[in-house]
This record gives structure tokens, sequence and C-alpha cells, in this order.
């Protein structure tokens, strides 16, 4: 695609427009999409319109805009997140129906913790997760696992910061994040008291693609603060081993 005269592709400012939508803000006019998007109105109105067309995005009665159904059927072909959920799904039902607090799944994307699946019993305790929603990696139990195992250089661009806080017991200093992921790595799993909000344990173990392969997902349990964990991380040891025997069966 053709450049813009300040330099960005046309690919990119496509990009820019769909990443406006988000899970509080679902329905917008072209010109929202434009300031948010940093686009000029005519630009922003011609791409949504071109959008529209190929039924990525999709118009309501007031010409408001929302994410299309075409664009959920591609992102779901193939996708390596769709076969991930597929797997665990029945896993995370069984330690649901025990756990009986939430249960989630995320992989990393981009530097983040990317939630694929969460499922929550009603009267669970505080959670600020979400299905599609990102966490940052030093943060969360998920991500904390994800970090521990990710590439060297991923892990590097994280430790040097800045390691915001979201909670008062998030590990926002360096040294200290590095002992931990080290523990993680020996240890394979995590128990973050604290790290996102006060009053929640998050509990984490990695899913490997097969018995010896990469992790590509961290299988996480959220707790009220002060709960008994043992329970809860043998029910996602168990059922970490059986999402891999799914992703690979012949691995076992």
């Amino acid at each position: 695609m053709a450049n813009s005269p300040s330099g960005d592709s046309g690919l990119d400012r496509l990009v820019r427009v769909l990443e406006t939508f988000d899970a509080d803000r679902t329905l917008q006019t072209a010109s929202e999409i434009g300031r948010r998007a940093g686009l000029p109105p005519s630009t922003a109105h011609r791409l949504v319109g071109d959008l529209v067309a190929a039924g990525l995005l999709e118009r309501d009665e007031d010409h408001r805009v929302r994410l299309g159904l075409r664009l959920w059927e591609l992102a779901e072909r193939g996708s390596l997140a769709l076969r991930l959920r597929q797997a665990a799904l029945p896993f995370m039902e069984r330690v649901q129906a025990r756990v009986r607090e939430h249960t989630q799944l995320a992989v990393l994307e981009q530097g983040e913790a990317l939630f694929l699946e969460r499922l929550s019993h009603p009267q669970a305790g505080a959670n600020i997760t979400r299905v599609a929603g990102r966490l940052p990696l030093h943060a969360s139990s998920s991500g904390l696992v994800l970090l521990a195992f990710a590439d060297p250089e991923v892990q590097e661009r994280v430790l040097a910061g800045p390691l915001t806080g979201l909670a008062p017991e998030t590990v926002t200093d360096a040294a200290e994040l590095r002992r931990l992921l080290a523990r993680i790595r020996r240890d394979r799993f995590v128990v973050a008291a604290g790290t996102v909000e006060a009053v929640s344990t998050g509990v984490a173990v990695p899913i490997r693609e097969g018995r010896s392969g990469p992790v590509v997902a961290a299988l996480s349990v959220v707790l009220p603060r002060g709960a008994p964990t043992a329970g809860a991380l043998d029910e996602l040891r168990s059922a970490a081993a059986g999402v891999e025997q799914a992703l690979h069966p012949r691995s076992h």
C-alpha cells in the first residue's frame, strides 16, 4: 500500500483504525476513529468506508461502526489462538468446576499477556481480566509464566523497564523480577499475590506445545487473597498436561 505524506503506509493506517476499538469502545463514528487514530477526517472517512465495504467493519442505523463479523471469521481460520482455546477449554472447565473462581488462558502477544478465554463463577472474587484483554507481562501470574519462558530478547526488553506497578505488590524492581523468573523456570509455576489487585492471588502454570516443545500459553486461576493455593495448583498442572496431550497426542 502507498505511503502517506507523513510516511506511514496504507496498512499502518488501517491497523490504527482497527486498534481504536476495544472492549469499552465498540461503536464509533468515523470522526471519532479519525481523532483516535491520528488521521485527517477525509482519510478516516475513506478508510472506514473501505473497511465497511470489505465487511471488516459494519455500520448501524446511526451510521456508527463496529468491528465486522468478517474480521472475526478471518481471525478464526487456522488461528493458533483458536486451536489453543479448543484444546484447553475442556480442561479449563474441569478446573473451573473444582476451583469455582476464575480460570484463564493467556498467550504472549507483542510484549503483553493476551487472554484468550476466561471462565468465572458468579460469586467469584475480583478479577480485572477479560477475554481479548491484555495485562503487562511482569504483573499478572499468566504474564510472569509467559515472560519466564519467553525468548531472552523479550525478557531483556521487559526488564529494561519501565516496570509499572498495577498494585502494591507488583514486582517493579528488575533484579527482583529476574530472580522471580528464574524460580518460575525452575518450579514451572508461580503464585503471585496482590500483583494485579491487592485482594487477589494468581496461580499460573505453562502449557508447552508437546511435552518438550516451547511454552505457547499460560493457564491460571485467580483466587481471593489468602485462599489456599495448593489444590488449585494441582488442578492447573493436571489440566496443562491434558492440554499438551490434546495439542500433540503423539508426543506422549
